[in-house]
């Protein structure tokens, strides 16, 4: 089931799963994956898109292999926060996905996560080819761990 209300969505989970945190792009999807506890997310990998059924079976593995609880998309809004035309594909995917599984599908806003996941790199000194293969699942990773960050501060409130 699709929540586009952050709150439903976390309160959708079950108790000690982990989750999985995406970040769509339009050649590559960027994986995260969370603790069962959800305080910390961890880049996992970044696949090349070829056909939705393709990717959604490969995610759907990692989702199995990993007792994955639910699945957290990020949700490319514009810098003014209103949704462009790469938010309905975000929207369509989820769509498409929720035909697939039953676990709980979420968004999450992922404006600048590139942009703080590029800083990380680049204090870690990372090299610019390696930036280029590791950009989408860290990517991902600060959009999950964005999320739980919240998730955390709902169950103290």
């Amino acid at each position: 089931m699709i929540h586009d209300v952050f709150e439903d969505f976390a309160a959708a989970l079950p108790p000690m799963a982990a989750l999985v945190g995406l970040d769509l792009g339009e050649k590559t999807i960027g994986i995260a994956v969370s603790d069962r506890i959800g305080a910390v997310a961890s880049p996992l990998e970044t696949i090349r898109r070829k056909k939705f059924g393709v990717d959604a079976e490969k995610l759907l593995a990692i989702i199995s292999e990993r007792e994955i609880g639910g699945i957290l998309l990020g949700l490319p809004r514009n810098m003014d926060g209103s949704e462009g035309p790469r938010c309905q594909s975000t929207r369509a995917f989820a769509r498409n996905l929720s035909r697939l599984t039953e676990l709980p599908i979420g968004f999450w806003d992922e404006r600048l996560s590139t942009v703080a996941a590029e800083k990380a790199l680049l204090e870690a000194d990372t090299t610019r080819k390696r930036r280029a293969e590791v950009i989408d699942h860290v990517a991902a990773s600060y959009i999950l761990q964005g999320a739980l960050d919240r998730m955390q501060h709902l169950k103290s409130s």
